[in-house]
């Protein structure tokens, strides 16, 4: 019964069951009571599907929305795959790369037939490195919100405790900023200061007179409707919408996918 679960359309992602061909791979979204959230994540799903024609990808979340990874993966290994690329759908390497996916994969292993599974990096900096995919997709976003002329950014987050993963968000600032020749700022919906109001206002009172605001967002959301709302209220000109199926993130996970670890990062199970 489990495997039937691949071929119901009423269930189904996106991508076929059929075993053969090239391994399946799993997106991994963080969730959200948003209903929103999903949507951009099946979208997503979508468009690396159509971009990777016989390659079947699955959307799964790790919290509020089903499926879960363990699920998608085990009625994988039933259909009889036995291997697949589990890619992170996360812009920083924190709790949930650190912990709920490997628990995840773990819960996988536990029943069912064997199941080689890869997980790759997530979508932000690998190794110390911006993707300059990830940064034209925020660019296309910014431009798509018609800031005009501009002379600062601000970098809106999520936001986490974790101090490694907040400095990859600064290094990503850090690159946008450049790009662009303005001073960029790093600003957090939640867990870490400063807001995005916050950091809109300190900018302009350091003398920018148009601040503008790149989403550092997957998907729309909560946090992403704070940040536009509290970003406008103190002055910013224009706030960007999420990433969401933008091209160059659809060529960032395809780029995950086709990375070769050289077995890091390959867990069996069964």
């Amino acid at each position: 019964m489990r495997a039937a679960r691949l071929t119901s359309p009423a269930t189904t992602p996106t991508g076929p069951s059929a075993v053969g061909g090239a391994d399946p791979v799993v997106l991994v979204a963080h969730g959200s009571r948003d209903p929103r959230a999903a949507d951009a994540t099946r979208a997503l799903a979508q468009a690396v599907s159509a971009a990777r024609p016989g390659t079947p990808v699955w959307a799964s979340w790790l919290d509020h929305t089903e499926p879960g990874p363990t699920e998608v993966l085990r009625d994988l290994a039933v259909a009889g795959h036995r291997r697949a690329v589990l890619v992170p759908l996360l812009l920083t390497a924190a709790y949930h790369h650190r912990v709920d996916i490997p628990a995840a994969v773990a819960a996988a292993a536990q029943a069912g037939p064997p199941l080689a599974v890869r997980v790759t990096d997530v979508l932000g900096p690998a190794d110390g490195t911006v993707d300059p995919g990830l940064l034209a997709g925020l660019r296309r976003r910014l431009g798509e919100a018609q800031p005009g002329r501009f002379d600062a950014l601000v970098l809106a987050a999520a936001g986490t405790r974790d101090a490694r993963a907040r400095r990859s968000v600064g290094r990503v600032a850090d690159a946008l900023g450049e790009e662009f020749g303005v001073p960029c700022r790093v600003a957090y919906a939640s867990a870490a200061p400063p807001a995005a109001g916050v950091a809109v206002s300190r900018l302009r009172a350091a003398g920018a007179r148009r601040v503008a605001v790149s989403a550092y967002f997957l998907a729309p959301g909560l946090f992403h409707d704070a940040v536009t709302e509290a970003a406008r209220r103190a002055g910013a000109v224009a706030v960007a919408a999420p990433l969401t199926d933008a091209p160059e993130l659809v060529g960032l996970v395809l780029r995950r996918v086709d990375d070769q670890p050289d077995g890091r990062g390959v867990t069996p199970s069964g």
